[in-house]
């Protein structure tokens, strides 16, 4: 398998490991995908600030990706690491680098070539800009969490119910009835409520039956629909909020929240450290313009 397609065997966990609790709250906001946009960052910050309450923040991984620059990297680092952090492939990748992975992401068989060996080389980059004991603190982060909120469980986690960097919770899987299967065994394996998951970089609101629900922020540092600059959290919670969209998982609200930071800021930003050219310009400029070609339709498609 090359540098980028595998899943390294460290990577791996049975949905038995979410038969636990670390921590309850009232309302949790969980955010993947930051990608180390420092606006979208100040932003989700400005959110979860107003909420009252009993609450708790987690970024479940990939906060890192584009803040190349070392005080970029600091300064991020220090904001996610003042809430809850799970590791994502990119910061398991940086502070402890299994020998092939490359990436880590895992990428599957419908993503091209070129796109793989560009990750490739981006974490390579940001490299550059970590120091040993930043990366300590990352590799001392877990993969996973387990929260309850209003009484029901809560399963964290960067991939999905097996694996850091699984694809199992993208759209593309959970569209086939094979997927849909899977993820419903894992909820049976896993016995929670909700999983709240990322990796995969395009947001999944999916209900399953006995009120279950898997919500995938899909990115919270870039655009997630066509035509669109905001990025995505997932807030969940006893009371409604402000969202994109929702579904009700039991008597908990889980709910998609925009990020409207600053976007013009945010391109300017990126384009000092990844100009025209880049492995990080080719790769994703384009959906920090205006977003990926997919639907807020798309992202419930996989709802029952």
């Amino acid at each position: 398998m090359s540098p980028g397609r595998g899943c390294p065997v460290g990577y791996r966990y049975d949905p038995a490991v979410f038969d636990r609790v670390e921590f309850k709250v009232d309302t949790l906001w969980v955010a993947g995908g930051l990608y180390g946009n420092p606006f979208a960052l100040e932003r989700l910050l400005e959110l979860y600030g107003r909420e009252r309450g009993s609450k708790a923040l987690v970024f479940n991984g990939d906060f890192h990706w584009f803040d190349c620059d070392p005080a970029d990297w600091s300064r991020v680092q220090s904001r996610v690491l003042e809430h809850k952090a799970t590791r994502g492939n990119v910061e398991t990748e940086l502070a402890m680098p299994a020998a092939g992975a490359g990436c880590g992401c895992g990428y599957p068989e419908w993503v091209d070539d070129g796109t793989v060996e560009r990750s490739n080389r981006i974490l390579e980059r940001l490299r550059g800009a970590a120091s040993g004991a930043e990366l300590e603190r990352l590799a001392a982060l877990p993969m996973h969490l387990v929260a309850e909120v209003g009484g029901e469980r809560v399963a964290i986690v960067h991939g999905d119910a097996h694996s850091l960097a699984g694809w199992g919770f993208s759209q593309e899987v959970l569209a086939t009835p094979a997927g849909r299967r899977t993820a419903q065994a894992a909820f049976d394996a896993a016995a929670v409520r909700i999983f709240a998951s990322s990796h995969t970089c395009l947001p999944v609101m999916a209900r399953f039956p006995g009120e279950r629900v898997l919500v995938n922020n899909g990115a919270a540092g870039m655009p997630n629909f066509s035509g669109t600059t905001f990025g995505l959290a997932t807030r969940i919670s006893v009371d409604p909020g402000r969202s994109v969209y929702a579904q009700r998982a039991a008597g908990v609200f889980v709910e998609a929240v925009a990020l409207d930071y600053d976007a013009a800021a945010w391109q300017r930003h990126f384009l000092a450290q990844w100009p025209a050219g880049s492995e990080a310009y080719e790769s994703y400029y384009r959906r920090i313009l205006s977003g990926p070609g997919c639907s807020v339709q798309e992202a419930l498609a996989a709802a029952a």
